[in-house]
């Protein structure tokens, strides 16, 4: 398997167990010791390459010990101090790391609570470390872009100067990626007035500010719901597969556009219903996603809807009882449920509508398992007599 698969399987794994794990030790043979060996391909049990309970003495600090030190080719490269699952991860957590930076020959420094992993270096001064990571891996939202510095890493690509010299650029590559998160959410009086210059040439006064600040976030929601369309019509192989906003989130007022073989459960789904069940663009753009994914395994006619109050399901054949996805997007923090073998529901937490093509396998593997019991089973036909 390539990087991407192993952290992939590390995530499942995380997923099915982390409500189970309750102590800092288990999180280091649950999540920890499996991100150290298989997804960074480090023999745990081999000594001079995973050292548990390192110690080097600091100053009047004696004994003091970090939870892991990775070495490659004899010298320690990767200090990796733990923290329980579910912990959040401060900066105080690093006491120890800062301290031992300083000391040895390493130059990576690892924060993490089993489920995510803060990268430090030192960039802003020569052996201190820095106060901010320069990489953040998430295994609950993995960031693609990010498992090619990851390789780095690995005992089988090992290229510290490689990771040490990109590391400036990742830091504020991921800083920057946060900030223009929270703009397209919720964006300052900074961000409008940098934008709304742009396209109106009036003074900027607290009535255009009071105008434009909607614009701006409407414009933002488009411009994100159009990159998805783009990758959706990719997916259907044709330029049909666009849906617009909703005409509440769209200032002209214009009608919506439906994408072409639409089903009867679609555009039943865009009306506010009787029983207080409203849906919203989102879901819509996620249903559809889903289906453009699970189109390779059936007919995208047999991939429906149903909304409830709590959560929007894709169904098989409009059967409860072939549940493809659920998507949890009425509420801050959004999931898509996927479901295994035996229907058992998994929530993955997503940041985006596209995040979905990240669970892609699952959704597939979903509706391949329902096609394939819908088989008839094989008959046997009796050779005539001799």
């Amino acid at each position: 398997m390539d990087i991407a698969e192993r952290a992939q399987a590390l995530a499942l794994k995380i997923r099915k167990h982390k409500a189970t794990i309750e102590t800092e030790e288990a999180t280091k043979n649950a999540f920890v010791m499996p991100f150290i060996s298989t997804v960074l391909g480090y023999d745990v049990f081999n000594p001079a390459e995973v050292i548990p309970e390192f110690t080097a003495d600091v100053g009047t600090k004696k004994g003091e010990k970090i939870d892991y030190a990775i070495a490659h080719e004899g010298q320690v490269q990767v200090l990796v101090e733990v923290k329980k699952v579910n912990d959040p991860l401060r900066i105080e957590h690093a006491s120890q790391l800062y301290r031992y930076f300083s000391v040895t020959n390493a130059r990576i420094a690892v924060l993490t609570n089993g489920e995510i992993y803060e990268f430090y270096t030192d960039i802003d001064a020569p052996n201190r470390m820095d106060a901010k990571p320069f990489l953040v891996l998430n295994f609950s939202d993995i960031d693609d872009t990010l498992l090619p510095e990851l390789a780095k890493l690995t005992k089988e690509s090992f290229d510290l100067e490689s990771v040490i010299s990109a590391a400036g650029e990742l830091k504020y590559i991921g800083q920057l990626k946060k900030i223009l998160g929270s703009q397209f959410k919720q964006p300052e009086d900074d961000w409008v007035r940098f934008l709304t210059t742009r396209v109106y040439e009036g003074s900027f006064t607290q009535r255009v500010r009071d105008q434009f600040l909607p614009l701006v976030t409407i414009a933002a929601r488009q411009f994100l719901n159009e990159q998805v369309n783009d990758r959706l019509k990719n997916a259907l192989g044709g330029p049909d597969a666009y849906v617009s906003v909703s005409n509440d989130e769209n200032p002209s007022g214009g009608s919506i556009q439906q994408e072409s073989g639409t089903t009867a459960a679609d555009e039943a789904t865009t009306i506010d219903r009787s029983d207080g069940v409203k849906t919203t663009e989102e879901e819509l753009e996620g249903y559809r996603v889903v289906r453009a994914i699970t189109c390779s395994e059936t007919s995208a006619a047999r991939i429906t809807s149903r909304d409830t109050k709590t959560y929007f399901g894709v169904l098989l054949d409009d059967n409860n009882r072939k549940p493809i996805a659920r998507l949890w997007f009425n509420r801050s923090q959004k999931y898509i449920g996927v479901f295994d073998e035996n229907k058992v529901e998994t929530r993955i937490s997503i940041t985006a509508i596209e995040d979905i093509y990240k669970h892609a396998d699952y959704l597939r593997a979903t509706v391949s398992r329902y096609m394939s019991k819908d088989m008839p089973a094989p008959t046997t036909v009796d050779s005539p007599a001799l």
